[in-house]
C-alpha cells in the first residue's frame, strides 16, 4: 500500500535511487500496477534523472501483500517502482529484481519484458 510521503526504491537504471510518493493517481492507496507521481530524493551523479525531479512511476513491488484469484498472497521485501514517461514506457533500459505478474494485466508489457523474473 503506497500513500503520499511513502518512500520507494527505484527498480531501473534511470539514475534515481529513492522516490517519495506525492500523489497516487486513480485511488487513495497505491498497489502493484498503479501510477504514482513522485519526487526523486536520491540519484546517481551524471545521469538524466536528477535529485528533486518530479517523475511518474508505476509501482512494481509492495511490502503489503496482494491477494490473487487462486487464493495465494504475494508480498515482497520492499516497495519499488519503475520510472515511466507519459506514454507508459520505462525511462530506463533495465529493470532490477522480481516483478509481479499483475503488471501484464495492466498493459505494462515493456516493463515485464525487461524484468529478469516475473512472479
Amino acid at each position: 500500500m503506497i500513500r503520499p510521503l511513502s518512500y520507494l526504491n527505484v527498480a531501473d537504471n534511470s539514475g534515481a535511487k529513492k522516490l517519495m510518493c506525492i500523489r497516487v493517481l486513480g485511488s487513495t492507496s497505491g498497489s502493484i500496477g498503479d501510477v504514482i507521481i513522485a519526487v526523486v530524493k536520491d540519484a546517481l551523479p551524471n545521469m538524466p534523472t536528477k535529485k528533486s525531479d518530479i517523475v511518474r512511476a508505476v509501482v512494481v513491488r509492495t511490502s503489503k501483500g496482494i491477494r490473487r484469484e487462486n487464493g495465494m498472497t504475494i508480498r515482497f521485501d520492499d516497495n519499488a517502482a519503475v520510472i515511466i514517461n507519459k506514454e507508459g514506457n520505462p525511462r530506463g533500459t533495465r529493470v532490477f529484481g522480481p516483478i509481479a505478474r499483475e503488471l501484464r494485466d495492466k498493459n505494462y508489457t515493456k516493463i515485464v519484458s525487461l524484468a529478469p523474473e516475473v512472479i
